[in-house]
């Protein structure tokens, strides 16, 4: 195996030092790795494409105007974390989670942290994601954000920041997990030895926090798809068998009397919790928006009324905006009176004169995001975008300043990747971490490491060409 002129100098390399020596925790997997050649893990890796073909792990490109779907190349080398660094990115998304929670209930109620001046009142209000028919409303046993995916990034100084959180309906864990099966079967000596903690229960901890949602001793839960044209489809229907749940759309389901019944063969059967992967203004075509065909008429009502549970929360979308995100360190401090254990990068709001004009005088530098896209998508990498890009987000951020965040270009972390021209070469990546919020708040003990596949990009998502790595945490 081909390891000679790696580079890790220019920035924070996970395996490497920049001496090239190897890390403590990446010893092991290293001595492995020098036995093995490069044939061999090619052959692997070939292996591991063609068993994601096999189990069907793709996902559509809504952009892509092929509309073909295509897997999440999954790289075989994987990214480890030590157990010390997983406890600080415990505790902080922990922190994290517990404090938009108070936030989310704050705000659809009485609305403190706005007349106190911490959060600006237009900010949320006016956002098109505070739902207004919530309101007044306290979810089951007052949880909104159930489960999140918060994106985190490695700078070159070594340390983690919070990238953005995804409180709605976020992706990518079934191919944690079933990555996981993949590169096990690459490893096997490595996992035989016990190091690293498994991911493998998260579809039984995500049902008991469905259930624990209903005051039922045995409530009825269900997996909400738009159905197998969504880009996530693969993942609805593979949770929802994973937990042994019944995946449904919204023409399975019927509002009588505020309850929500499943069609079945044998009649109506009452549901009494819905994962729900649809967004919020599709779910009820009666309370939001009423061309929706992918939602249940009445299902807000049987909500309101405490006859459902739906995770996430409806609603949940005003806190992970990303000019709210800028606020999140202030939001801690607010309701926990604790310092933020892991830090936003720093972030510069359009919405602010000194900020914005800060970021039209700086823009060849910064990233630039619209607070309302994902998947790379209404982005602006200044270093690596031409004059005219620059002139075009200028114009931009100028007719709609609230639309837009800048932040610094980070220098992301890389991981040795296999490349097709022979051996290992850096690639950038992030990691996303699931945390699910049911009696307590825990933290998965592994996560979704997306990799820029494209040597010297920044951007990871699946939906810009990017890939993935097994993320394994371990024990000690």
């Amino acid at each position: 195996m081909k390891i000679e002129g790696y580079q890790s100098k220019e920035h924070y390399d996970e395996m490497f030092t920049p001496e090239g020596d190897v890390r403590p925790h990446y010893q092991e997997f290293f001595q492995n790795l020098k036995k093995t050649p490069f044939k061999k893990m090619n052959h692997l890796q070939f292996s591991a494409n063609q068993t994601q073909r096999a189990m069907g792990m793709t996902f559509n490109v809504y952009h892509d105007n092929q509309g073909l779907e295509k897997i999440l190349h999954l790289d075989i080398v994987p990214r480890i974390i030590p157990n010390e660094e997983w406890k600080k990115l415990e505790a902080g998304l922990k922190q994290r989670t517990y404090a938009l929670n108070l936030f989310l209930q704050d705000i659809y109620n009485e609305q403190k942290i706005l007349k106190d001046g911490i959060v600006p009142s237009d900010l949320i209000l006016g956002s098109k994601d505070f739902l207004k028919p919530c309101i007044g409303l306290t979810p089951p046993k007052g949880i909104w954000c159930h489960i999140t995916g918060t994106d985190l990034i490695k700078n070159k100084d070594g340390e983690y920041y919070i990238l953005e959180d995804n409180l709605r309906c976020p992706s990518g864990v079934s191919y944690m997990l079933e990555s996981r099966e993949i590169i096990k079967r690459a490893f096997p000596n490595l996992f035989n030895k016990g190091g690293v903690m498994p991911v493998s229960d998260y579809p039984a901890k995500l049902l008991r926090m469905l259930q624990f949602l209903s005051n039922k001793a045995k409530p009825i839960v269900g997996v909400l798809t738009p159905g197998i044209y969504n880009s996530a489809y693969y993942e609805h229907s593979y949770l929802a068998l994973q937990m042994g749940v019944e995946l449904v759309n919204g023409v399975d389901l019927i509002v009588e009397d505020n309850k929500v019944f499943m069609q079945t063969t044998h009649g109506l059967q009452q549901i009494d919790v819905l994962y729900r992967r649809i967004d919020d203004v599709f779910l009820d075509p009666l309370t939001f928006r009423p061309d929706s065909m992918l939602g249940v008429p009445g299902i807000f009502n049987a909500y309101k009324a405490g006859n459902i549970a739906l995770a996430n929360a409806p609603g949940t979308g005003v806190a992970d905006d990303k000019a709210v995100y800028a606020y999140v360190p202030k939001i801690i401090k607010y309701y926990l009176d604790e310092d933020p254990i892991l830090n936003n990068v720093p972030t510069y709001l359009c919405r602010e004169d000194k900020d914005r004009q800060y970021v039209l005088d700086h823009i060849e530098e910064l990233v630039v995001k619209e607070t309302n896209a994902a998947g790379g998508y209404g982005m602006l990498i200044g270093p690596k975008a031409t004059k005219e890009e620059h002139a075009k987000f200028k114009e931009l951020i100028k007719s709609n300043p609230n639309n837009y965040i800048a932040q610094p270009t980070l220098s992301l972390s890389t991981v040795p990747t296999l490349c097709e021209e022979g051996g290992l070469e850096g690639r950038h990546v992030d990691l996303r971490p699931y945390i699910l919020y049911g009696k307590e708040i825990e933290v998965i003990p592994g996560a979704l490491t997306r990799v820029a596949l494209r040597k010297g990009s920044l951007v990871v998502n699946s939906s810009q060409g990017g890939g993935s790595k097994d993320t394994w945490v371990l024990y000690n």
